[in-house]
């Protein structure tokens, strides 16, 4: 189906949600998907994004077109907080329309538009609206990037809560292994994780390693569900 939509959000900051975006997109397009990445808005940077530029490294191409002229990421402020405080900071407000114009306008071009939030899924992208609502209203599905790391149980079963109370859908949630410390809290996690999953009757939603090499064997199971 042409111009599809798939939200990609993490369970906090600094999880590995760009990591993860670029590693699908990669997949995807290996797979014959025209597919291309977007970032609802950047902060801590200036010029083009450094989380789109970060994808198109993964991927392995260029920058775009649509990359250069500002499509794929629309707003890009300067202080590394949440976006609703970095655009105020600037005397900005960050125009949900003007996110929604742009996704469409990569719709038209692209088979898949994987649409890369900024934080965690309620996170403010301004004073009147979370990012979750923002999915909620556009009926976007979400992929949600979690890890290892302490504190992700929580942080992880916080977000599938969010997500059915609001009616997102969830098609896959990533495990992002990547610099993962060896031990028995990265195994344990993730096996609590696919039972909160079996728990809300998730079975069908894919718990999916992304390790230093990629989804690897996982691949196939991801696209399935993409």
């Amino acid at each position: 189906m042409k111009g599809r939509v798939i939200a990609v959000s993490g369970i906090d900051t600094g999880i590995g949600k760009t990591v993860a975006t670029g590693h699908l997109a990669k997949s995807l397009a290996a797979s014959g998907i025209g597919v291309i990445t977007q970032k609802v808005a950047q902060t801590g940077g200036e010029g083009i994004s450094a989380d789109i530029a970060a994808h198109r490294e993964i991927m392995g191409i260029g920058l775009q077109g649509v990359d250069l002229d500002g499509t794929t990421c629309p707003y890009v402020f300067a202080c590394p907080a949440s976006p609703h405080l970095a655009a105020a900071l600037e005397g900005r407000e960050i125009d949900l329309l003007a996110i929604r114009r742009s996704t469409f306008l990569l719709q038209r071009q692209y088979d898949l538009v994987l649409l890369e939030g900024a934080g965690g899924l309620l996170v403010p992208l301004n004073g009147n609206l979370l990012f979750a609502d923002y999915l909620r209203d556009a009926g976007y599905p979400l992929v949600l990037v979690t890890s290892p790391r302490l504190g992700s149980i929580n942080h992880t079963l916080l977000s599938i809560e969010a997500c059915r109370s609001r009616g997102i859908e969830l098609r896959a949630v990533l495990y992002n292994r990547y610099g993962e410390e060896p031990g028995p809290i990265a195994d344990d996690t993730r096996r609590v994780i696919g039972l909160a999953l079996h728990r809300y009757g998730m079975d069908s939603v894919p718990l999916i390693d992304l390790g230093e090499g990629g989804f690897a064997p996982d691949a196939d199971a991801l696209l399935a569900k993409i």
